[in-house]
């Protein structure tokens, strides 16, 4: 069952039973907007002891608040009664609230475009905070006092901008003028929240418009600092004819597909990162950053835990930016380095950041198309063969299971399968430095 059929059902059930059932918020404007809701709320003027009576089985999620999120057709839909909020002391939620009427409602929501109502079986949309114009004229505009509702929750200054970047709209100035004042709110909330709208921002198809905005409202210095100082870090003209670094990397954002995912847009932003810290300027004049990768590498970890991302996004973002500069390399690398670095679980997403940094700076190709190339070539084969040695093969020549075996299997060449010989056993370390290929001459 589509989620509108499953909304409008129990919006119907609602209504027969002497209710007002109305769908709001998000899912109304994004109706209008011509795109498909992802899912439906509704607001009605039921409590949520009457909602719980009609729909049983349903999780009082924030009675308190008025929410109940209601089972049906396989969605969960929220239904929220009618309320209008006490004081916000924690910045983050009413501390009361009072159940009240359809207009009080819309006027506590936070921009004008996500305060309309739509009655579900006509499609009529009801208005009463002049959401419908502004959607109309691609204005984001704060409810009332646009200090007031930023004060209330200050997530709602990422929103703004997330709602700009995602639908291409423009925030109004009253509005965008709020969002400076009271962007040390942003202080106030916690690291998953900015994280979870962040994210949003930097995944829509108008990352870089997004992530410019945080910069002049100085909404990031409260949640990424370290982004501030890559503007106005200067670059070699030669190298980087479009700018500095935080243009360079404004301009690779703007470049990647739609749907990139967030570990590779996360690398896109933070792959430059360390360059203010490492820059130098030789007594001939020129512009260097050495070391900026592995320090970059180091600084993106740092920013992501702060965050709270996942293990495996920090993970696959930070080998992003620690490998990004050995792409001018791959040239020259034997052919057996050169399969070990494609077979990366993150190469494809390396190699698309390699590409928009070349092109939105020094326009070089030629590696790109190397490893595209070698792609080709390769495909026939796995990168990595299957290893000489396994862990069953070292306990059957008396080893013991510990953390040597690792070292043992990741050499590369394990000369232990050449001989019993303990000497030479010991001789099979990480890094011996004889290839596959040669260990099978010998």
């Amino acid at each position: 069952m589509p989620a509108r059929d499953a909304a409008a059902e129990l919006a119907r059930r609602l209504t027969a039973a002497g209710h007002q059932a109305l769908f709001a918020g998000g899912c109304v404007r994004d109706k209008l907007l011509g795109h498909e809701p992802e899912d439906y709320d509704i607001a009605t003027s039921a409590v949520p002891s009457e909602v719980l009576g009609l729909f049983p089985g349903s999780n009082e999620v924030g009675a308190h608040f008025g929410v109940v999120i209601a089972k049906h057709g396989g969605h969960h839909i929220e239904i929220a009664t009618f309320r209008t909020d006490g004081s916000y002391r924690d910045g983050r939620r009413p501390e009361s609230v009072t159940f009240s009427t359809p207009q009080e409602d819309a006027r506590r929501r936070d921009f004008t475009i996500n305060g309309l109502f739509e009655v579900p079986d006509t499609g009529e949309i009801i208005d009463y905070v002049g959401g419908m114009a502004d959607l109309k004229a691609g204005i984001i505009r704060a409810i009332g006092d646009a200090q007031a509702r930023f004060t209330e929750d200050g997530l709602r200054l990422l929103r703004a901008v997330r709602f700009a970047a995602r639908i291409g709209f423009t925030i109004e100035p009253a509005t965008d003028a709020a969002l400076r004042d009271c962007a040390h709110l942003l202080d106030r909330i916690s690291p998953e929240r900015i994280r979870d709208e962040f994210s949003k921002i930097l995944t829509s198809p108008r990352r870089r418009a997004g992530v410019e905005h945080l910069v002049e409202t100085d909404l990031i210095r409260h949640f990424m600092p370290e982004v501030l100082p890559m503007v106005g870090c200067e670059q070699p003209p030669e190298w980087h004819p479009e700018g500095d670094v935080f243009t360079h990397t404004m301009i690779m954002l703007g470049m990647l597909a739609p749907d990139a995912p967030i570990e590779l847009c996360l690398a896109v932003l933070l792959h430059d990162i360390a360059k203010p810290p490492c820059r130098s300027i030789d007594p001939d004049g020129r512009i260097r950053f050495n070391g900026h990768d592995a320090l970059g590498a180091q600084m993106a970890e740092t920013i992501l835990r702060r965050l709270r991302y996942p293990n495996h996004v920090i993970d696959d973002a930070v080998t992003m930016v620690s490998r990004h500069m050995q792409f001018m390399n791959v040239q020259k690398m034997r052919v057996a380095k050169l399969k070990r670095f494609m077979a990366e679980p993150t190469f494809d997403r390396e190699l698309e950041l390699h590409r928009v940094d070349c092109a939105s700076s020094n326009g070089f190709t030629d590696n790109y198309e190397f490893l595209q190339a070698r792609e080709a070539e390769f495909a026939a084969e796995p990168l990595i063969p299957p290893p000489l040695v396994t862990g069953k093969d070292l306990i059957k020549l008396g080893l013991q299971p510990g953390p040597r075996f690792r070292e043992i299997l990741e050499a590369s060449v394990p000369l232990l399968v050449l001989t019993n010989e303990p000497t030479i056993r010991s001789a099979c370390v990480r890094g011996c430095g004889f290839s596959r290929t040669s260990a099978r001459s010998h």
